[in-house]
């Protein structure tokens, strides 16, 4: 017990410390959401409460566990992600929303396995490129690390028709694969052969995946259903001017123009609510979230626990950048969530157990001296 109260002295307390701030910010948000001539204690802010005690506890357990004995469960993690993901096609029990069938349907709540699988896929993966570095400058090492990687974005992405997760899977293995040390030129040539591919990709898109795409490609053509959900987006951010309406007066939400406002669209309230001012506050918030994970990675002892906060600081990174870029039409509609804000247990608790393993990082990353 003294020893783990002495790690306790090493935690990142500030690390800890913004993700509270987001959890206030999203359940006041999502309360807003709700806002009609009254406040309303919702269903979603319910979960969303929930999802922080329970990711806060889980936190704390990931705490425990040195994280140097999950080094050595890469097989069994990654074979069990995929019999996880292919839960939600058990009869009775998965669901399909919003065009993809990626949902377990557990009573009182809805688990997405995919947004699970991220934190695991992280932990193989991780395992995988440190015992393989010396491979990593030669073509065939590349080859075998990419193949690792698709039998989950195949899943994901094929089976359940969730091109969102997919994307952030691939974008993970990208930033870790860069991170361990692969060849420079060969991962140049990795990078501009998949972008040769998305041509061929794009024809075995679903129709309302193909709508986003050429929404992003042609956003001055209304006609294009895709486009609705940014145009809305657009006037409710550039509404907001400096300052913001005010709490509960944003005129897009409440009249309901903007689409999927307490998820998808969560940053396009704030910033009508909150103007330019509140946007900004969350962006720097995020930013320095992002420093001090980038921090604890150069940090760490080895370079298992080194990767592993790489490849969670890529899923933030590339989710935060992805949610507010949609939202302002600089990047292609996904359904990919912000991080800690948006509504969504999977993805409250996701972030929080991401949370988790970093903090395991960052507090064995000093010698403990009794």
């Amino acid at each position: 017990m003294h020893y783990f109260r002495e790690l306790l002295k090493n935690i990142d307390t500030l690390l800890l410390f913004i993700p509270l701030v987001f959890a206030v910010i999203s359940i006041i948000v999502i309360g807003s959401t709700a806002y009609d001539d009254g406040f309303v204690f919702t269903r979603s802010m319910k979960i969303q409460i929930l999802a922080y005690c329970l990711g806060l506890g889980l936190l704390f357990l990931a705490l425990l566990v040195d994280y140097k004995l999950l080094d050595g469960l890469g097989k069994i993690l990654y074979i069990a992600s995929i019999l996880f993901l292919f839960t939600v096609f058990l009869p009775g029990i998965g669901l399909e929303q919003y065009g993809s069938r990626g949902w377990l349907d557990l009573g009182p709540v809805h688990l997405q396995p995919a947004e699970i699988v991220k934190i695991t896929f992280i932990i193989c993966y991780a395992e995988f490129l440190s015992r393989r570095q010396e491979t990593l400058h030669t073509f065939k090492g590349l080859v075998i690390a990419g193949i690792f990687v698709l039998p989950l974005v195949g899943i994901i992405a094929v089976l359940q028709n969730d091109l969102g997760n997919a994307i952030v899977i691939c974008v993970i293995a990208a930033i870790m694969l860069f991170a361990a040390g692969v060849d420079g030129k060969l991962y140049a040539k990795a990078a501009g052969a998949v972008m040769l591919c998305i041509p061929i990709v794009y024809q075995f898109m679903a129709d309302h995946q193909k709508d986003r795409i050429d929404a992003f490609l042609n956003p001055n053509d209304l006609s294009l259903p895709g486009n609705y959900h940014v145009w809305q987006s657009k006037i409710a951010i550039g509404s907001g001017g400096i300052s913001g309406k005010g709490l509960f007066q944003g005129t897009q939400k409440e009249l309901k123009f903007l689409p999927v406002q307490d998820s998808d669209f969560i940053f396009s309230v704030i910033a009508e609510e909150w103007g330019f001012i509140g946007g900004s506050v969350i962006i720097v918030l995020y930013a320095l979230f992002l420093y001090r994970i980038i921090c604890i990675a150069r940090n760490a002892k080895d370079h298992f626990g080194s990767l592993i906060v790489i490849g969670i600081f890529g899923m933030f990174f590339f989710q935060i950048f992805e949610n507010i870029g949609m939202t302002m039409g600089l990047m292609p509609v996904t359904g990919i969530t912000l991080p800690f804000i948006s509504a969504g247990g999977s993805s409250v608790i996701t972030n929080m157990l991401a949370l988790g393993l970093v903090l395991n990082i960052c507090i064995r990353s000093k010698v403990i001296n009794f």
